[in-house]
């Protein structure tokens, strides 16, 4: 490898890290800053694919195609640049809105989610299922709760 390799892979994972700690973080800019740095990383890495080469530009000679440049990583990075610049609109909009309703920027627990958690701490290892069942487990199962035998509303048959 060369050493302008060497860098740009360097610089590539510098930016992938930093912008991966930075939305990490609980305040909504940073994640947004490391949702930029991110997408800055992909364009260094998808520019790096492509390798130098000649404009495919011909004086009418026949040139072999090898020595020009391929055109498809410029694409795909410069569809990156949208694409990031379209979602990094978004989540500025989104961050704005949550500062304006809640007056800092800070991403708060989900307390649905910690209330989960805790169940599933307190319950302890589920157990795996063997996929045969008892036929006391079945019977119990086609039983409604509300005596209907699983019919929903209508009474079991033999019921009035």
């Amino acid at each position: 490898m060369r050493t302008p390799d060497v860098v740009l892979a360097v610089v590539v994972g510098g930016l992938y890290a930093v912008g991966f700690l930075l939305m990490m973080q609980r305040s909504l800019m940073r994640i947004v800053l490391g949702f930029i740095l991110l997408g800055h990383g992909t364009n260094l890495l998808l520019l790096s694919a492509g390798r130098p080469g000649e404009p495919p530009l011909t004086d009418g000679s026949s040139a072999e195609p090898g020595r020009y440049a391929d055109p498809l990583p410029q694409a795909m990075a410069l569809t990156s640049v949208v694409i990031t610049f379209g979602l990094t609109a978004f989540l500025l909009a989104l961050a704005y809105r949550s500062w304006w309703l809640t007056g800092h920027d800070e991403v708060q627990d989900d307390v649905e989610d910690r209330r989960i958690g805790t169940a599933r701490e307190r319950a302890g290892p589920a157990e795996p299922e063997t996929g045969a069942r008892t036929s006391g487990a079945r019977s119990s199962e086609a039983g409604g709760q509300d005596g209907t035998g699983g019919a929903g509303n209508r009474p079991a048959e033999g019921n009035p």
